[in-house]
């Protein structure tokens, strides 16, 4: 037999166990992240035929926007759980959890492309009792579901059984501890302000693809980075573990998390007075 008959067979097994590894330890947040996922092409072809536009933008850009964000946070979760402590997702308190999160992000992908369906707000769209509740139910959703990277990075930090290296398992931690703790007092403020923008822009200039204002202050540059802490501090992690052993890994990561949340308050409170983080020349 050839070597080009034998090769469909070396590659299947070695697909499954690739997909195994990266999320057997949690399908259901694996499975809702590739859902989220694979909808993107529908709200891509809904983008495609439907040329409406709202406040300067097309109606379909925050539901395309959310649901990367979306995906990428269910599977990251998912990616990580393989070192939750041993039996945590076969509780049945945590599969609890783990199904008020999905409803949560499930519910936030509907509400804010049914508003965009609409061709209305999903955000900051308040003023009748209804939808002041509406918007109040969302943000609480939002609050859940964040809830879940605090859970992660505490079990994983106290997981010392694990098989991490010491300073990979504090930079996965800590990454996941401060998507919560940078996330919800930048998201709670911005939820609370009539806008994510801190001033009036003129020209509408933006960053590419991110969308930030160039002109004003843009509160999402830092939600922006708060969320992506569980992926800025592992890769800090991964580069302290490569290049130094023991304490002094472990104290790199220390001061790449203190670096982070720096940058995060950095831009936040630029951000509130109403200075662009990337101005116009």
């Amino acid at each position: 037999m050839t070597d080009a008959a034998l090769q469909p067979s070396r590659r299947l097994p070695v697909r499954r166990i690739t997909l195994h590894r990266l999320f057997g330890a949690e399908p259901v947040l694996a499975g809702t992240g590739v859902v989220i996922g694979l909808s993107l092409v529908v709200t891509a072809g809904a983008m495609a035929l439907d040329t409406r536009a709202f406040q300067g933008e097309t109606i379909w850009s925050k539901p395309i926007k959310f649901q990367v964000a979306l995906a990428i946070y269910t599977l990251t979760l998912a990616f990580f759980a393989r070192w939750l402590p041993r039996g945590m997702t076969a509780r049945r308190d945590y599969r609890l959890f783990a199904g008020i999160v999905v409803v949560a992000v499930l519910a936030e992908t509907a509400w804010i492309g049914g508003a965009a369906m609409a061709g209305t707000a999903s955000h900051f769209n308040v003023g009748t009792p209804f939808k002041d509740a509406l918007y109040a139910t969302m943000g609480a959703f939002a609050v859940l579901l964040t809830t879940a990277s605090l859970v992660y990075g505490i079990a994983i930090g106290r997981n010392t059984a694990c098989g991490l290296d010491p300073a990979m398992r504090l930079a996965i931690a800590l990454g996941l501890v401060l998507t919560f703790v940078l996330t919800i007092p930048v998201a709670g403020y911005m939820a609370s302000a009539p806008g994510h923008l801190v001033g009036t822009p003129e020209l509408g200039a933006r960053v590419p693809i991110l969308g930030w204002s160039r002109e004003v202050g843009d509160l999402r540059v830092a939600h922006f980075l708060a969320t992506h802490a569980l992926h800025a501090l592992p890769a800090a992690g991964l580069i302290a573990v490569a290049t130094t052993r023991g304490r002094t890994a472990s104290g790199l990561v220390w001061v790449a998390a203190v670096a982070f949340t720096a940058a995060t308050a950095f831009a936040f409170l630029q951000a509130l007075a109403g200075r662009p983080l990337f101005p116009l020349p």
